[in-house]
């Protein structure tokens, strides 16, 4: 899939695909990034094994990770280069966003 294409597809991306991609930063096994995206969000995600199956199977269907099997026969998933190219357009696009909420907050107080 061109990158356009996933560009379009993608974005803005859901907070599950975006906090599994973050965990790809280093090859992970599914366990493993459940436990990562629990991690890094304070216990706020918990992601249903499920739902992160469901989505790292259309990632790499899109070509947005790679798969293989480590020494313990278990599958690792890594991210592409198109899926750092996705992840580094969500997070311009997430920061114009806390930028743009920064500026205006004030407004909402009483």
């Amino acid at each position: 899939m061109s990158l356009q294409k996933i560009l379009k597809n993608y974005l803005p991306m859901t907070e599950t695909a975006f906090y599994i991609l973050l965990s790809l930063t280093v090859p992970r096994h599914g366990y493993g990034i459940i436990k990562h995206v629990e991690e890094i969000t304070n216990n706020r995600i918990k992601l249903g094994s499920g739902t992160v199956y469901g989505t790292l199977t259309k990632m790499q269907k899109d070509g947005i990770i790679t798969v293989h099997s480590d020494q313990r026969r278990k599958t690792v998933y890594e991210i592409t280069g198109a899926g750092k190219q996705l992840m580094l357009a969500e997070i311009t696009r997430l920061k114009e966003l806390h930028e743009n909420a920064a500026r205006y907050e004030e407004a909402f107080y009483d």
